[in-house]
């Protein structure tokens, strides 16, 4: 009864859809011929979507397989892997639609479910192939790009309740949050009829800093305290079993993030150069602020810190790429490295959450951070005039920035209560304890990660 329930509540979201969608792809006149399509842009963007792949796997993978305890590194792995089949799955059928298609400002609609309106047709009068486009790349390319996106966020929320979440529980969840809270957000920020992109609070977001960071983080926090802690957290030690595997993983998202940050400008433009920029020296900075931290703090840096700073630099940023300066952004880094440290370790230590892998601390702290701190460092001459914070005498940004962050914490917290609710009431959250001590690897999988002869 139970695998019933979940599996046709699935179905149902997708076959409601399915009426709504012509035989047709797109109309011929939202397309162009092939030719008029740029290909340093469309190569860019290819470049830019293998990018952001690659930071799920391997780099999360890595990133937090490393910070696990050996018997569950598998079991992270198979849920970044498993994640990047699922969500690019769901995104294809009705994700990209529900988060840009439509013209109410809060929620898309059906119009481009199974990809209607993105594929290419042939117009036989002309004897050529006619592309939808977005801008100037194919609008398939446009969807790509977004869908690895779509894949990273929820993976990012695993790192809370590491260890210890029924390995189907964690399926299902995901394809609903991506459903009702990752595509609304979106469609607010990024959609050209969002209310948080068009309305009377138009908030910056280049690159995902509320979309992503911030729904995940949020959304890691309400896990980890509704799952509970790990068994003897607190009370055994529970260190990380290979911090190779992290700072290699570290290095891997910290180049995926140029595809992350500067592609999403679309375009191979001087901004994306800005955003690249920016990016890289945000990230340097987070690293030495938190290295300086720690060394301060416990008399020496470590490379579990170096690799968290980086990231906590680069979740800053990634909001502002498009919008400050490089200069500006080596300020953001600095001031996540340090605030992140923080969050990972004060905060956390005095509330006693078990947010087993820092997803809160590292991304929804960061990602607040730099989504606030981009409406003060914002700059049109950064922005190629798109955007202005308060430094630029613009201090309506900042309040803008504060209603997006509001906006997407209340969303995360709702929606990831209910869900998580309902989905412990039909299916349960957490694993048998027997499982948990076990370790995931076994109890889900039936594999071992380590194999010693």
């Amino acid at each position: 009864m139970t695998r019933r329930f979940y599996w046709t509540a699935l179905l149902t979201v997708f076959l409601s859809g399915l009426p709504m969608v012509s035989a047709v792809a797109q109309e011929a006149e939202t397309a162009v011929p092939a030719s008029e399509i740029s290909p340093a842009d469309t190569a860019w963007m290819l470049t830019s979507s293998a990018l952001v792949l690659m930071m799920t796997a391997p780099g999360l993978a890595m990133f937090y397989g490393g910070l696990v305890r050996k018997k569950n590194v598998l079991g992270v792995f198979m849920q970044c892997m498993f994640l990047m089949g699922l969500m690019s799955i769901v995104w294809a059928l009705w994700g990209y639609s529900f988060a840009f298609s439509g013209t109410n400002p809060y929620f898309g609609d059906f119009d481009a479910v199974l990809l209607k309106g993105v594929l290419p047709t042939w117009d036989a009068a002309t004897e050529t192939s006619l592309v939808p486009a977005h801008g100037t790349i194919p609008k398939l390319l446009f969807v790509i790009y977004q869908g690895m996106f779509f894949i990273i966020t929820p993976a990012l929320i695993c790192g809370a309740f590491a260890e210890r979440m029924k390995f189907s529980t964690m399926c299902v969840f995901m394809v609903l949050w991506g459903t009702f809270v990752y595509c609304p957000v979106a469609h607010w920020v990024w959609s050209e009829n969002g209310w948080l992109l068009a309305g009377d609070f138009a908030a910056i977001d280049f690159a995902g800093g509320t979309v992503v960071h911030i729904t995940s983080g949020v959304s890691a926090l309400v896990c980890a305290l509704l799952i509970g802690k790990r068994l003897g957290f607190g009370q055994e030690p529970m260190p990380p079993h290979n911090l190779t595997y992290t700072t290699l993983g570290a290095a891997l998202l910290w180049v995926g993030w140029f595809g992350f940050n500067a592609g999403s400008e679309l375009m191979a433009t001087p901004r994306a150069v800005n955003a690249f920029a920016s990016t890289h020296l945000a990230a340097s900075a987070g690293l030495l602020a938190w290295s300086v931290a720690e060394w301060v703090a416990r008399g020496k840096p470590s490379v579990l810190g170096a690799s968290s700073g980086a990231v906590a630099g680069l979740v800053c940023i990634t909001p502002a790429a498009g919008a400050v300066d490089p200069l500006w952004g080596m300020v953001l880094g600095l001031a996540a490295g340090f605030v992140c440290y923080f969050a990972c370790t004060t905060i956390k230590n005095k509330f006693g959450y078990d947010d087993s892998l820092d997803a809160f601390g590292v991304h929804g702290v960061g990602g607040t951070l730099g989504a606030i701190l981009t409406g003060v460092f914002a700059t049109k001459a950064a922005s190629n005039g798109s955007f202005s914070g308060l430094i630029d005498g613009n201090a309506v940004q900042v309040r803008n920035q504060i209603v997006g962050v509001g906006a997407s914490v209340l969303i995360a917290v709702i929606g990831s209560i209910v869900l998580l609710k309902i989905l412990d009431a039909v299916m349960g959250l957490r694993v048998a304890q027997d499982d948990e001590v076990q370790g995931l690897d076994l109890s889900q999988h039936g594999e071992e990660g380590y194999i010693f002869y």
